[in-house]
């Protein structure tokens, strides 16, 4: 078939990662292990590097772990300009340099944004990467003697923000949803009201969730854990698996102690026969899609995101495939419950033969933060590039199930398809919505709660419904709530809520 010389490839992937306890281990800085990844995505597109650098016109970073929220901080210091760090250790000078939001979305959005691009004829090449070192950073935080990650490097930056203005906001903050485990628990226990099981079935219906997804990490030579995993040893608490918050103990959840790094790099079909860039490296983005859920308290159903479903519906129409012709997944698992929507969405078995992932997810293979997704798609190129003309879907979650990006791959050749997200998203945002009651007071019943641990004390986090039907959020340290809480099952059951100027407090 005639291809367009401005269609998006992706042409070269790249990883980087190292372990505290690996012989060689050199305490490598974030911009360090992403200019390794990045070296190795531009020599993995067999072409001559210098010329392949020479003609990156845009990089864009990831944003790390350490700058990703309201108060992080870099301890060992960090680049004023991290995507021109990277780009210096390559010998690229690209006009653009973007850092972009916060969310696991990043990566893929950001594959998508530019490809776009690259059809539209306003980029030619575009290296995308990021990095964390958080296992170094911790390794090192008491230490006497630590490394200087500090860099000062000229030249323009967009950088985009957090991002995350409506992923939280005061009433949440006071109420305690201020960490993943907390936020996701609430999440995952409304899922499990909706299947009807109780709390130690659906433990198990987690464990045999992951404990696949340990055995591919285990395989994987940049997992920050390869340790293959019972079901047994996942859902069994004890000391070193302690309960994080309900109801997920530590395994269940991901590993943000990692140093790894993953790139990849874009270019038009054009810039790749330019470069010699031969054809069998080329990798055609079949579908992309990048859709946003409605606020938190407001989704008629705590359990799942409809966007997030809806985006990887699209982006298999968009390349012309059902479920049942992809070869391999990669779904987004920081918890259960973001793999568990896509299945229940499309009808995926969560033992399906094919897997559901190609890393081994952020609780094995590990995820910081906003990058693991990079990973995934660098393992799916790798594969599709093993079996041309086969398709892998890579699912990238942010926020609280608040933001899904998926793109199709396959060596395939196939025209670019411009994006219908604001289209759909229309969709999304006109659908029903559950009214809020920020000072509750009265009765009401619990809709979804955890149990978050601060230095081993527990606090109980309700959500509920008053008895007109509009939600409420709330705490409690009662002891005989957080028993029911801890032991028993809650869902359903009737409690008290009083509103107090620092928030809404539940009792029995």
């Amino acid at each position: 078939m005639h291809i367009d010389p401005n269609t998006p490839v992706v042409v070269g992937v790249g990883q980087a990662a190292e372990r505290i306890d690996d012989p060689g281990y050199r305490a490598m800085s974030p911009v360090e292990l992403a200019a390794a990844a990045a070296r190795a995505a531009l020599e993995d597109c067999d072409a001559e590097f210098a010329s392949v650098a020479a003609v990156i016109d845009t990089v864009a970073g990831v944003r790390q772990f350490e700058i990703s929220g309201p108060v992080a901080t870099a301890p060992l210091g960090r680049s004023n300009n991290y995507p021109r760090s990277v780009a210096n250790r390559l010998g690229a000078n690209p006009a653009r340099a973007i850092l972009e939001v916060v969310g696991g979305q990043g990566p893929q959005h950001l594959i998508n944004e530019l490809a776009g691009q690259i059809a539209a004829g306003r980029c030619g090449a575009a290296l995308i990467f990021g990095s964390d070192a958080t296992s170094t950073l911790r390794y090192f935080a008491r230490a006497e003697a630590k490394p200087d990650f500090t860099e000062t490097v000229e030249g323009d930056l967009e950088d985009r923000g957090q991002g995350i203005d409506g992923l939280i906001s005061r009433y949440t903050v006071v109420h305690g949803l201020i960490d993943a485990p907390t936020q996701y628990g609430l999440l995952e226990n409304a899922r499990r009201a909706g299947t009807g099981l109780g709390p130690a079935d659906y433990l198990r219906r987690m464990g045999e969730l992951f404990a696949p997804f340990s055995k591919v990490a285990a395989g994987n030579p940049f997992a920050a854990a390869p340790v293959e995993r019972t079901v047994e040893e996942l859902i069994t608490v004890t000391e070193r698996n302690r309960m994080i918050s309900n109801p997920y103990p530590r395994l269940m959840v991901a590993r943000d102690q990692v140093n790894q790094g993953a790139a990849a790099l874009l270019m038009s079909v054009g810039t790749a026969r330019r470069l010699g860039v031969p054809s069998d490296k080329w990798v055609f983005l079949h579908g992309h899609v990048d859709l946003e859920e409605q606020s938190l308290l407001e989704r008629p159903d705590l359990g799942h995101a409809p966007s997030a479903v809806l985006a990887a519906t699209e982006a298999l129409d968009m390349a012309g495939i059902g479920v049942e012709d992809v070869a391999t997944f990669d779904l987004y698992s920081c918890f259960p419950v973001p793999v568990f929507n896509i299945c229940d969405g499309l009808g995926i078995a969560p033992d399906d033969p094919r897997g559901l992932t190609v890393t081994g997810g952020l609780p094995f293979f590990g995820g910081a933060g906003n990058n693991y997704s990079m990973h995934a798609v660098a393992e799916t190129v790798t594969r599709m590039r093993r079996a041309p003309g086969h398709f892998g879907l890579v699912g990238a979650n942010g926020g609280i199930l608040s933001k899904y990006s998926v793109g199709v791959y396959s060596t395939a050749p196939t025209a670019w398809q411009p994006e219908r997200n604001a289209e759909l998203q229309s969709r999304i945002d006109s659908g029903p919505t559950v009214p809020v009651t920020e000072n509750a007071d009265g009765p009401g019943t619990v809709e979804t709660y955890t149990v978050r641990r601060d230095d081993g004390r527990p606090t109980g986090i309700i959500i509920g419904r008053l008895d007109d039907g509009s939600r409420f959020l709330s705490t409690t340290e009662d002891d005989e709530l957080i028993a029911l809480l801890t032991d028993g099952d809650p869902l359903g059951a009737r409690v008290r809520v009083r509103s107090f100027d620092y928030g809404n407090r539940c009792f029995p």
